[in-house]
């Protein structure tokens, strides 16, 4: 029996990540373990890595690159053209020059958001503009496009880890050999949280098939539910995608602003795909069918 209606003082946490509190101590007894620098070394073999406290850092790394000034623009381009983005994004581009949803004459960087798990197919055509690329995979680390090239075509690619895994902090950027070298590899972080973020990630990567497949799992089992109620599928699941939250489109049947505050009443964090009927809710492995079925439960009873 799940709780429809816990007291307000003890409502469950759901999250978008699946970092909880209890992991706060089973990632602090974590014996060290460097298994990260062999499975990051083979995966990225072309490439250059470190770590960093989060994907946002990362992002801020991989634009200081380019020693953008203010009336310079990054042009963001994201898996289904909608306008939304991340603040996480946005903020760290505003810190050094404007962004912008087109190529424009003052274009200097192309920044492309593989959204929610769901890789952009086309990103290598992209390199026929001639400028940097820069590949966000902060939901997609266990996701490529039918090309296998996701992650591999960007001069800089960001990954996030508490996007895919249960911890609080945790980046990654990759670049390709051959930049700058010296100022690649100057160390971003204290050895403290070096050491921690190699060895959770070391602990997580080990079991990154199950993950994959109870994402997957959870994700089906939310959209029969979802399209059940008169809802669909905002993108296809198709092979190669792991998804990083379950997003689907209301197709007019639910208020979204409303779905949005009376979820996060319920200790549900999501959030509305802004400038569609689209929303999305949480899909990570550490959710079971008792946890899906509250989400769907509180997303039924909100129908028109």
């Amino acid at each position: 029996m799940v709780i429809a209606n816990p007291d307000k003082y003890l409502l469950p946490a759901y999250r978008l990540s699946p970092f909880s509190t209890a992991d706060v101590a089973l990632n602090h007894e974590l014996p060290a373990d460097d298994y990260a620098e062999t499975y990051f070394g083979e995966r990225f073999a072309s490439r250059r890595y470190k770590y960093c406290m989060s994907g946002r850092a990362a992002i801020h790394q991989a634009l200081s690159h380019y020693h953008l000034q203010p009336d310079d623009v990054v042009t963001i381009i994201t898996t289904t053209n909608n306008f939304y983005i991340s603040s996480c994004v946005t903020n760290e581009i505003e810190r050094f020059c404007k962004w912008s949803r087109k190529i424009e004459r003052a274009t200097k960087v192309l920044f492309v958001n593989h959204e929610f798990g769901y890789p952009l197919e086309d990103v290598a055509s992209l390199q026929e503009h001639g400028l940097p690329i820069i590949e966000d995979c902060a939901y997609s680390f266990l996701s490529h496009n039918t090309a296998g090239t996701t992650g591999h075509v960007g001069d800089f690619t960001i990954y996030s880890f508490p996007k895919i895994f249960p911890v609080q902090i945790g980046g990654l950027l990759t670049m390709k050999n051959g930049l700058d070298e010296e100022k690649f590899s100057q160390q971003l972080l204290p050895n403290q949280e070096h050491d921690y973020i190699q060895k959770v990630a070391s602990h997580f990567l080990r079991k990154t098939a199950d993950i994959a497949s109870q994402r997957i799992d959870n994700y089906h089992f939310l959209i029969n539910g979802l399209t059940s109620m008169g809802f669909s599928e905002r993108i296809p699941l198709s092979d190669g995608i792991v998804p990083g939250a379950c997003l689907f489109s209301v197709n007019g049947l639910l208020n979204l602003p409303e779905l949005k505050e009376a979820l996060w009443e319920k200790g549900i964090q999501c959030s509305i795909f802004y400038g569609e009927d689209t929303f999305f809710i949480p899909v990570h492995q550490a959710l079971k069918k008792p946890d899906l079925t509250y989400f769907l439960n509180n997303i039924k009873i909100n129908l028109k």
